[in-house]
């Protein structure tokens, strides 16, 4: 087995993590990413604050949640900023007459949104939970669909709800200037159906609570009904449908951890040249439709972005055949190679690169440069990068805040570590400082797909391996677990697979780097104006397709 698949945890460090958890561990499982220990519902916070403050384990990944037959079942996946790779899980069993477990928010603010999903869908209540609510149902739902006693066919009856005022009882006062103002879900500036619930005092925001779930198409339980070898690789691309490539890695590097399967160098490096173009093509569309949040630019800079995006989709689609829904990856390799002639691929994709420093000069001195767009940007949305990671912030959002958090280099994986890169990190906290990421972002992606066409050029024409032996039928061991995440345009994409001994998995859970990112809203924007939050949410660059799931 490669070293990509090999138990990252040293058993020196599982041994004092044993030694930490203590009598506290019910049992000990054998995840295949990480150890993972079986705690008491009652001593989750307890656990959790050693593992993060003695042992360092400061991100709370994922939050996955799950129903077997005789138990309920939380998993928190923890990794640390400062080396992905050593990871654990705490596993939290409850009983199926009464599921309630220690709620984790205290130690990882992350854990708010990720336990209102798994009290939503699952049904596992968590006591002490700050915001014991539904989030991506609507509140007068009822049953929980992943609950294995849920009745799929019993009808529903959703009745609307007037929005209260969170800070006050009454809408009118006159004493104050407060006033609830609903921001979506039906506006450009959300960005897609996100429905953003803001309390104004006078004119500065007060308060405000992202609303989501408009956009949930079950994406988990479709890839539950999926076979592992054909069926749930076209699901990714709908993901995050900006950058969709690195969406397709998470999925495949999950699933060949979980059946033990290797991938030609060839192959990781088409699969690396394809990520970081879908990379560029999803910068560019955040920083086009960025400039129109900020100052209206439709006719000059989303323009030019959107004309780049085209050029790196035109790579992609003679790559891949299509233009957005690419389903290039495949277990054990990718599709196919590159279109033939191979010449005019390359000379394509060169032309595209060598025209970039140019345009990035151009960017430049529309965007960043430009006085309005400082005034708007510099010293708005502020997001300090301890708060950042208590929310499991990854990407380009944390990436702005100072915090040198990168999966491709943290967490090697495809043809990265043989390839001269670097990682891009701006110290300023604000919205100008995730703008300067994504952009030098592109450069380094340039930088990478440059690399990754003389390697191809070069490579031995009878070593052009696209794909290993992969079994027609993949059936892991039932039991078989692993969590496994990418890089991709807006941060950690993680995939939980749990193995049933069927050819589609038991459990499979997403995680989203646009959930976690999007969850900090309301400390960016407290504090500030209207634009300023409007400013703030493009600057996150959320994709609710990915959000929702």
């Amino acid at each position: 087995m490669s070293t990509e698949l090999e138990r990252t945890v040293p058993v020196t460090e599982e041994a004092e993590l044993e030694r930490l958890v203590g009598d506290r561990a019910l049992s000990t499982d054998d995840h295949k990413n990480a150890p993972a220990f079986v705690v008491r519902p009652d001593a989750v916070q307890d656990v959790l604050f050693d593992l993060r403050d003695e042992a360092g384990f400061d991100h709370l990944s994922c939050v996955t949640a799950q129903q077997y037959e005789d138990r309920y079942e939380t998993i928190y996946h923890l990794k640390k900023y400062d080396d992905p790779t050593q990871e654990v899980s705490v596993v939290v069993p409850t009983s199926t007459d009464e599921p309630v477990s220690q709620t984790a928010e205290p130690v990882y603010r992350s854990a708010d949104w990720g336990e209102r999903e798994a009290f939503d869908l699952v049904g596992i209540d968590y006591e002490g939970h700050p915001d014991p609510r539904r989030i991506l149902l609507p509140e007068t739902w009822q049953g929980h669909p992943l609950d294995l006693s849920y009745d799929q066919d019993k009808p529903q009856l959703v009745t609307l709800a007037e929005h209260a005022n969170p800070l006050q009882e009454d809408h009118r006062d006159a004493e104050t200037d407060t006033m609830f103002l609903n921001i979506g879900p039906h506006h450009p500036a959300t960005h897609g159906v996100l429905h953003v619930k803001t309390v104004l005092d006078g004119e500065t925001v007060a308060d405000v609570e992202p609303d989501i779930g408009y956009l949930h198409r079950c994406e988990e339980q479709m890839c539950e009904q999926g076979t592992y070898r054909h069926q749930i690789m076209p699901y990714p691309d709908r993901w995050d449908y900006t950058a969709n490539m690195p969406n397709e890695w998470a999925y495949a590097r999950a699933a060949e951890d979980l059946a033990d399967l290797e991938v030609p160098d060839y192959a990781q490096v088409l699969r690396t040249m394809g990520c970081e173009l879908s990379r560029m093509a999803g910068h560019f569309l955040a920083l086009g439709t960025f400039a129109l949040d900020v100052f209206g630019d439709f006719t000059a800079i989303f323009q030019y972005a959107f004309r780049d995006r085209e050029l790196a989709q035109d790579i992609l689609e003679d790559l891949t055949g299509q233009r957005m829904m690419y389903n290039y990856f495949r277990l054990g390799g990718v599709a196919w190679d590159v279109p033939e002639p191979r010449e005019e691929f390359f000379e394509k994709t060169r032309d595209f690169l060598d025209g970039l420093p140019t345009k990035v000069e151009e960017y430049d001195d529309l965007l960043t440069g430009n006085e309005v767009f400082q005034i708007r940007c510099v010293d708005t949305g502020i997001l300090e990068p301890e708060i950042a990671k208590q929310y499991g912030c990854t990407g380009p959002v944390a990436r702005g805040s100072g915090i040198d958090y990168d999966l491709r280099r943290d967490d090697p994986y495809g043809y990265y570590p043989e390839l001269e890169w670097d990682v891009v990190t701006e110290d300023g906290k604000d919205n100008y400082s995730r703008v300067l990421v994504r952009m030098q972002e592109v450069e380094q992606s340039a930088k990478i797909v440059e690399q990754c066409i003389d390697l191809l050029e070069e490579w031995p024409e009878d070593d052009r391996e696209i794909q290993s032996n992969v079994p027609r039928t993949l059936k892991p061991d039932p039991g078989t677990e692993t969590y496994k995440a990418v890089e991709n345009a807006k941060g950690e994409l993680g995939i939980y697979i749990r193995a049933d001994g069927t050819d589609t998995p038991g459990r499979f859970k997403i995680r989203s780097p646009c959930f976690h990112n999007l969850s900090t809203l309301a400390e960016m924007s407290q504090g500030e104006y209207v634009p300023d939050l409007v400013a703030s949410l493009g600057s996150l660059d959320v994709i609710l397709g990915e959000v929702d799931r």
